[in-house]
Parts: C-alpha cells; sequence; structure tokens
C-alpha cells in the first residue's frame, strides 16, 4: 500500500514538474535582442559616398549649376571701365556679355588684384580672366587660354615733351608698369628698360598718373589702353606714346583644362564669322586677331 502511494506522489511530482517545463518561457527569447544588429536603416547611412564638390565637376557644369560665370577683370579703358556716365562696359564687357548670354548663363564681373589673378581662378573665386591678357607661354602652362581675339603691343609712354631715343635712353629713370602685367616682363626682358628703376603698380591707369604727376619718367603698358586714354582732349593730354614694343595678342583664361574655354572659342569663331566681333572691334578702336 505505502509503495502505491510512494509511486503516486511520485508520479504528481513528476507530472507538475513537467508542466512547468513546458509552460515556462523560454530565457532564450531575450538573447537575440542583445546580440541584434544595428537597425538595417542605419546602415546605409554610414556607407552612403560624400556628395560630389564642385571639384569633380566639369568646368561648364559648375558654371551652369550656379547660373552665372564669375569673371576677374581690372580697370583697363577700353576692355572694362566705367563710362562718363556711370555704366560699366567696354570691348572685353560686351563681349562677355553676349558670350554669357550665349551659354546661358549671367556675367558676374568681380575687380580683381591682377597680380594674384592665377591664385584667384584655381581657387574659383573667379571662373575666367577676361580683361585684355596678353598670351604668354608662361600663362599657357598655368591656364587653358583661347586663341587670340585682339591684337596688341606693349609701348612706352611718356610726357609728350619728354627726349626719347631708345630703351636704353631710359636708363636710371624710374619706369613703372602694372605688377604681374606684359608691360613689367617686357621691362625685366628689355636690356634697356631693366637699366631704369623699375615701380611696380596696381593698375595701368595708376601708370599712367604716375607719368602725368612727374613721379616716374616712362610706364610701360598696353597700346590699347594708351590709345584710348591718352592725347588731345584726354585727362592724359601731356602724355605721348614714344615707341611701340613687343607684339602680342590678348586670350581669355580659365582653368587648367577647362572645357569652358573650347565652348567660349567656338562662340567667338561664331561672333567673328557673323562680324560681331569686328563691329564691335570698330566701336571700340581696336584690332581683331585672324582666328
Amino acid at each position: 500500500m505505502k509503495t502505491k502511494v510512494f509511486i503516486l506522489i511520485l508520479a504528481i511530482i513528476m507530472g507538475l514538474s513537467f508542466a512547468a517545463c513546458t509552460s515556462a518561457p523560454a530565457p532564450a527569447a531575450q538573447e537575440p535582442a542583445a546580440e541584434a544588429p544595428a537597425p538595417a536603416a542605419q546602415e546605409p547611412a554610414a556607407e552612403a559616398p560624400a556628395p560630389a564638390d564642385d571639384e569633380q565637376e566639369i568646368d561648364s557644369d559648375y558654371v551652369l549649376r550656379k547660373g552665372a560665370m564669375i569673371v576677374g577683370y581690372t580697370v583697363f579703358a577700353p576692355m572694362n571701365y566705367t563710362d562718363d556716365d556711370g555704366n560699366f562696359t567696354g570691348f572685353d564687357t560686351e563681349l562677355t556679355i553676349k558670350v554669357c548670354e550665349m551659354l546661358g548663363v549671367a556675367p558676374d564681373f568681380v575687380e580683381i588684384d591682377w597680380s594674384t589673378k592665377e591664385i584667384e581662378l584655381s581657387a574659383k573665386n573667379i571662373d575666367a580672366i577676361w580683361n585684355g591678357m596678353t598670351i604668354t607661354p608662361e600663362r599657357q602652362a598655368e591656364m587653358y587660354m583661347t586663341k587670340p581675339y585682339l591684337q596688341n603691343a606693349q609701348v612706352i609712354v611718356m610726357k609728350a615733351d619728354a627726349e626719347y631715343v631708345n630703351t636704353e635712353s631710359l636708363a636710371g629713370m624710374a619706369i613703372v608698369a602694372e605688377m604681374g602685367s606684359a608691360g613689367e616682363k617686357t621691362i625685366e626682358e628689355d636690356p634697356g628698360l631693366s637699366q631704369g628703376t623699375y615701380i611696380a603698380k596696381d593698375k595701368q591707369t595708376s601708370c599712367l598718373m604716375e607719368v602725368a604727376a612727374g613721379t616716374a619718367d616712362a610706364a610701360v603698358l598696353d597700346l590699347t589702353l594708351a590709345m584710348a586714354m591718352i592725347g588731345e582732349g584726354s585727362d592724359y593730354a601731356n602724355l605721348a606714346i614714344k615707341d611701340s614694343l613687343n607684339p602680342e595678342y590678348y586670350g581669355i583664361a580659365f582653368r587648367q583644362g577647362s572645357d569652358l574655354r573650347d565652348k567660349v572659342d567656338a562662340i567667338l569663331d561664331e561672333l567673328y564669322q557673323n562680324g560681331s566681333m569686328q563691329e564691335l572691334a570698330e566701336k571700340y578702336e581696336l584690332v581683331l586677331a585672324s582666328r
């Protein structure tokens, strides 16, 4: 009897234990929460590539995205200047406006320090240097320059009554030119001019002021500017061109490798062929280069 009772009690205990094992929640349900990977929504954000910056864009796309071409210039009549009525104008000013219209962007003219023009361009503070800039091998190595579009020369300007024989006759005299300009390079390379005392100025117009005031003996600057600003009826009626040196050509500069150069060159070719550039050159009494 006792044996049967013992067996019955043991069976009840085992039954209760089995029920407890089958009904209790498995602790493993907490483990997946502890080991679960980060939510999938966070992973793409961590792995997404950085947005392409401006350096990865071709120049024409960069300019179109901005909707404007930033053009670096200095005050340089008849290329870029403000007329007596307060209008910003000039050959390059009008030509830039026309070309930008054909490109589908607005021109944004920014006055720059000519001596740092290459830095301004490479830093993307400007998109082009369009200001009667002489084409030289050094500039072509640093920037993308268009084909020539205007003819020019470096000239020596002095007071009309000053004596001048040749560049050697200026040895020991004070000679001014715009810093970083073709005039400065001419002074450095000419045997006579290099014997003078060179004084660098910030603008070509400042050079004219120095000579007119008598604080400099001669200036070396662009023929185009000299023709527009000196002589009878001008603010510099007491000045005259004494000599013409180094025939040269103007070009427009863009960043190295820029596709804008070829696009602008193609537009200039079109304007040259349809006579628009010739009409503009005659307005400002300039001579076009052959294209």
